[in-house]
C-alpha cells in the first residue's frame, strides 16, 4: 500500500514503478543510457546505409531496362529546363514548350545519329574486303616488332604470313537510309525504351514548373524553402551548362577533325566527325577508343602505313589543344571536377550500363555532387573515431582504470 508521498513499499528512493529511475534520480545514469540508445540507433542506420550503397549497384544493373532509359531521359529533361523556361517567359504554354523541347532534342538527335551510323555501316560492313590491305599496312610494324625476339618473330611471321586467300561467303547487307529504317530494324526492347524516355522526358518538362513550385512551397520554414530552391537551381544550372558547353565543344571538335580528314582525302569526314564528337563526352577513354577507330578506318582506306595512321594522330592532336587548353578556359573553375571521381564514376556506371552508362556517368555526378553539397556529407569517419564506439569504448576504459 502507498504511503501519502506516493512511493509504493519496497520501492528504492529515486525510483519510479517497475523499478525504473525517475527523472530526477540518477541523471548521470539516464545521460549514458540516452547515450547508448543513440549510438545504437546511429550505428543502425550506418549498417542500413552500408547495406543499401552495396545494394543499389546490383539493383541497377539487374534492373538496367528500367533504370537506364530512365535515367537518361532525366538527364537530359534537366539539360533542357533553360530552353523550357525560355519559351515560358515568351508566353507559351507549358505542353507546348515541353512539345517544342522534345522535338527539337529528336531532330538533333536524328541527325546526329544518320551522319554517324548510316554511313559507318556501310564503311565497316567493307572490312571484310579490306582485311588484306590492313594487313599489308601492319606488315612492316610486325616485321619490325619481330626482330625483338625470335619466338615473336615466328609467331608474328606466321599469323601475318599471306596465306590462301579464300572468297568469304558474304551476304551484302543493305545499310539502313534513315531513323525509322535503323529502329524497324531493331529489337523491340530498344524501340520500347526509346519510347518510354521520350514519354518521361515530355511528361518531366510539362509537369515541371508545377514540379517545382510544390517542391518549394511544402517547406515548412522558409529558409527549407530557399534552400531547396537553391539545390534545384543549381542542379539545373550545372548540369545543363556543363551539358551545352561540353556539346558545343565536342561538335567544333568533330567539325574540325572532318574538316582535316575531308582534306586528307578520307571517305565519310562526318561520320569520323560525329564519331570523334560522341566519343568525347567520355572523358579519358572516349577518345582513345575514337582514335583507334581512326587508325583502323586509315588502315582500311590508305595504303600507306604513316599516311593511314595521319587521321588517328590528327585527332590525338586536337583533342590534346581541346582538352589542355580550349576546354579549361571556356569550362573554367566553376565546373572543374576532380579526375578521381571522374575515373570512380567511370567505373561504376561504366559496369552498371556499359557505353551508355559512361555517357551518363559525368552529368550524374555533377547532379549528385550538387546535391551532397547542399544536403551535407555525412560524417562518417567523425562518427567512427571521434564520437564513436572506438573512443567511446577508450573513455568507458579509462574510466573503469580511475576506478580500479
Amino acid at each position: 500500500m502507498a504511503d501519502g508521498s506516493g512511493q509504493g513499499a519496497g520501492q528504492a528512493p529515486g525510483e519510479g514503478a517497475f523499478g525504473l529511475p525517475l527523472s530526477g534520480g540518477e541523471p548521470g545514469e539516464e545521460a549514458r543510457v540516452g547515450l547508448r540508445r543513440d549510438r545504437l540507433l546511429a550505428a543502425l542506420t550506418l549498417i542500413a546505409g552500408i547495406g543499401l550503397a552495396l545494394g543499389t549497384p546490383f539493383a541497377l544493373k539487374a534492373g538496367a531496362e528500367f533504370f537506364l532509359p530512365t535515367t537518361a531521359a532525366l538527364v537530359i529533361a534537366i539539360a533542357l529546363v533553360p530552353v523550357l523556361e525560355w519559351l515560358e517567359r515568351h508566353r507559351v504554354p507549358s505542353a507546348l514548350a515541353a512539345l517544342t523541347c522534345v522535338l527539337l532534342f529528336l531532330i538533333a538527335a536524328n541527325i546526329a545519329l544518320a551522319a554517324i551510323i548510316v554511313p559507318a555501316t556501310e564503311f565497316f560492313r567493307k572490312l571484310p574486303e579490306r582485311i588484306d590491305r590492313v594487313q599489308m599496312n601492319l606488315a612492316p610494324l610486325l616485321d619490325l616488332y619481330s626482330n625483338l625476339e625470335k619466338y615473336v618473330n615466328r609467331t608474328v611471321r606466321h599469323l601475318a604470313s599471306p596465306g590462301p586467300v579464300h572468297a568469304a561467303q558474304t551476304t551484302a547487307v543493305e545499310p539502313p537510309s534513315s531513323i525509322l529504317e535503323l529502329a524497324a530494324t531493331s529489337a523491340p526492347t530498344a524501340i520500347v525504351q526509346v519510347f518510354f524516355g521520350i514519354l518521361v522526358v515530355y511528361f518531366f518538362l510539362s509537369g515541371w514548373t508545377r514540379l517545382r513550385r510544390r517542391t518549394i512551397t511544402s517547406r515548412s520554414s522558409f529558409g527549407g524553402a530557399m534552400a531547396t530552391a537553391r539545390v534545384i537551381q543549381d542542379v539545373v544550372d550545372d548540369t545543363s551548362a556543363y551539358l551545352g558547353t561540353i556539346t558545343i565543344i565536342n561538335l567544333s571538335l568533330g567539325l574540325v577533325i572532318a574538316f582535316a580528314l575531308w582534306l586528307l582525302g578520307m571517305p565519310y569526314p562526318l561520320m569520323w566527325g560525329g564519331i570523334v564528337a560522341l566519343f568525347n563526352y567520355i572523358p579519358y577513354f572516349g577518345p582513345i577508343v575514337a582514335a583507334m577507330l581512326l587508325a583502323l578506318g586509315g588502315l582500311m582506306t590508305f595504303p600507306d602505313i604513316w599516311v593511314a595512321l595521319l587521321p588517328a594522330a590528327i585527332m590525338i592532336g586536337c583533342h590534346l589543344l581541346e582538352a589542355n587548353a580550349v576546354t579549361p578556359f571556356i569550362v573554367g573553375h566553376r565546373l572543374t571536377i576532380n579526375p578521381i571521381m571522374i575515373l570512380i564514376s567511370l567505373s561504376f556506371w561504366g559496369w552498371v550500363w556499359g557505353t551508355p552508362g559512361a555517357l551518363l556517368a559525368v552529368p550524374l555526378l555533377i547532379i549528385i555532387q550538387t546535391v551532397i553539397g547542399a544536403a551535407g556529407k555525412p560524417d562518417i569517419a567523425g562518427f567512427l573515431f571521434e564520437h564513436g564506439t572506438l573512443t567511446q569504448q577508450r573513455r568507458d576504459r579509462a574510466a573503469r582504470d580511475r576506478a580500479d
